[in-house]
């Protein structure tokens, strides 16, 4: 929905993290990060953008933020409809344009793309060394290779880093990495508001 604020899960996670050295590798593609104020320089949307568009086809690796057109298709629907000239077409071919979402062999990885996985690279190689936590919240088995098996495997090749994982049902680790593993079967909403509270100072009376 135009115009929605971020979820309170991620403001929370903002206020646990904004101090310090962070990066965040989201699987989401619907700019919860971008709205809760996350540095968009530490944040690498591989699998795509809800606020980016792309040839269908593809014809040339290149996306087009789309805020001010979905804007304007919101202003002006009637019935659930769209003036047929606000149907988004590709500037090159003349194909129609379809969101910057990773569900096939069209997928564009444009400029921005791989500046993003750059400095996530970039930051890996910093750290690579050092006291680290791996934080997974929320991977499922749908994506693993992304996340959950890069993280284990991070995990177990530094012995300063730590692993924690926050899900329903799906949290565990391997036991090459067990002992130093967090794995929470819980709410991540729940867990974040109370880590974040916990965080902030307590008024003290005299």
């Amino acid at each position: 929905m135009v115009g929605a604020g971020a979820g309170k899960p991620y403001s929370d996670l903002l206020e646990l993290v904004k101090d310090k050295d962070y990066f965040v590798l989201p699987t989401n593609v619907d700019h919860q990060f971008q709205l809760a104020g996350f540095d968009k320089k530490r944040l690498f949307y591989t699998q795509g953008d809800y606020g980016l568009w792309q040839c269908s086809k593809p014809c040339h690796q290149k996306t087009y933020d789309n805020e001010e057109i979905v804007r304007q298709m919101v202003a002006e629907q009637k019935d659930m409809k769209i003036p047929t000239e606000l149907i988004p077409k590709c500037p090159v071919c003349g194909a129609p344009m379809t969101m910057n979402l990773r569900c096939d062999m069209t997928f564009v990885q444009d400029d921005g793309w791989y500046a993003a996985s750059n400095r996530y690279d970039d930051f890996i190689r910093r750290h690579q060394d050092q006291h680290i936590l791996f934080l997974e919240l929320g991977v499922g088995a749908n994506t693993p290779g992304i996340i959950k098996y890069p993280f284990w495997q991070m995990t177990a090749k530094n012995p300063k880093a730590v692993y924690a994982c926050v899900n329903y049902g799906e949290a565990y680790a391997p036991g090459e990495i067990a002992e130093r593993s967090i794995c929470i079967n819980g709410d991540i909403g729940i867990l974040l508001k109370n880590c974040s509270e916990a965080k902030q100072p307590k008024n003290i009376r005299a």
